[in-house]
């Protein structure tokens, strides 16, 4: 506890006790860990990202209370990912989320995201524990809690009648604390899979690997004799099956132990064909999409599953087309009346973001450039 700053005597504190109780409980049925088969292949990774950033060890703890290490995992608040980071935060934290990609899903991005938020909360409030609870309720919530309690002091803050902190803060970060104990207590860990989880080598940790738009993980998959759903757990942030449209291809996550045989088998190609996603605007038929990628509708239809030729409002189709066309698409032609802002704000991207994507150093723009406007 003291690595988050906590002082010793909360370990008596009744519910943390009832909590940690809970927990034992749980964790001593196997079902529990079957529930959490993802969390064994990148947990070892998560713990070095974490060591290496120096934050305390326990922070691991604090996905596990999150989402219980659930990659897919997404609430009623629309927080989704391991460390349940809300569409606004996760771009806040450098996360890109679009049509092809949700970065809140990335094992390494998001958990790096997630210490960038807990180092700059312990540089506000100077205290671990502080910064884990507005990692749940926000900074400025425990600010006001402080406020009013006139103190920082952990068991002033978390009293149940004066209610400085909602009770799911409360018991957030009981839980955080309760996990951390668990691991401490080697009777426990001895006689359940816990220990498994939580202290394994590195037999799964994790390679980068750069692929080209238009690549898929099912034909990376055949090439490194992977199981294609291992491929896909350690990639939830693609939301199919095909590496996005970029320009510079995407960085993909391998098993370390399949990392030769990449750099043996894998050799990259220019892809002519690549995969876009065109949400249904009112009125839009297949044949009328079809006419805007330049492809027959029946492609459209067979590529995408469809029986019939009916379209919901917004729904999403995969659109296979030539790269050249595809890029294209992805980019804008400035005119004249057009700033940033309004083109930003016409293609659904924020201004830092089309500037990065686009070299820019300044606001200017003028008639005539090409910008790229898809992440």
């Amino acid at each position: 506890m003291s690595a988050l700053d906590i002082d010793p005597s909360f370990i008596n504190d009744p519910e943390l006790i009832e909590i940690e109780n809970d927990y034992k409980r749980r964790y001593e049925n196997s079902h529990f860990f079957k529930a959490m088969q993802e969390a064994y292949i990148f947990i070892p990774h998560i713990k070095e990202l974490i060591t290496r950033a120096d934050v305390p060890p326990a922070i691991l703890y604090l996905a596990m209370a999150e989402s219980n290490f659930k990659t897919r995992a997404y609430s009623t608040k629309r927080a989704s990912g391991m460390w349940q980071f809300m569409p606004y935060t996760g771009k806040l934290f450098g996360l890109t989320i679009n049509n092809y990609i949700d970065e809140r899903r990335d094992l390494i991005k998001s958990t790096k995201a997630a210490i960038a938020y807990l180092k700059q909360a312990q540089g506000v409030f100077g205290k671990w524990y502080l910064s884990a609870l507005s990692y749940n309720c926000g900074m400025g919530r425990v600010n006001q809690a402080i406020r009013k309690a006139g103190t920082d002091d952990l068991a002033v803050l978390l009293d149940p009648k004066k209610k400085y902190l909602p009770r799911e803060s409360r018991d957030y970060i009981r839980k955080i604390v309760a996990l951390a104990l668990m691991a401490q207590d080697e009777e426990f860990m001895l006689k359940t899979e816990f220990e498994y989880l939580m202290n394994r080598g590195n037999a799964y940790s994790l390679a980068t690997v750069q692929l080209p738009s238009g690549e898929r993980l099912s034909r990376l998959a055949q090439l490194l004799d992977v199981d294609l759903e291992i491929l896909s757990q350690l990639n939830r942030q693609l939301k199919y099956d095909f590496v996005p449209p970029t320009h510079n291809g995407y960085d993909i996550y391998i098993p370390y132990s399949k990392l030769a045989t990449f750099k043996e088998r894998y050799e990259p190609k220019e892809f002519n064909q690549i995969y876009l996603v065109h949400e249904v605007a009112k009125g839009e038929t297949l044949s009328s999409i079809g006419r805007k990628y330049k492809i027959p509708f029946g492609v459209i239809k067979d590529f995408n599953g469809l029986k019939k030729s009916n379209l919901s409002l917004k729904q999403k189709l995969i659109i296979p087309v030539e790269k050249e066309h595809g890029i294209a698409l992805n980019s804008y032609m400035v005119k004249k009346g057009d700033t940033l802002v309004s083109i930003a704000k016409k293609h659904r991207i924020d201004v830092h973001r089309l500037k990065e994507l686009n070299s820019l150093t300044s606001n200017e723009i003028y008639i005539g450039d090409r910008l790229i406007v898809v992440d």
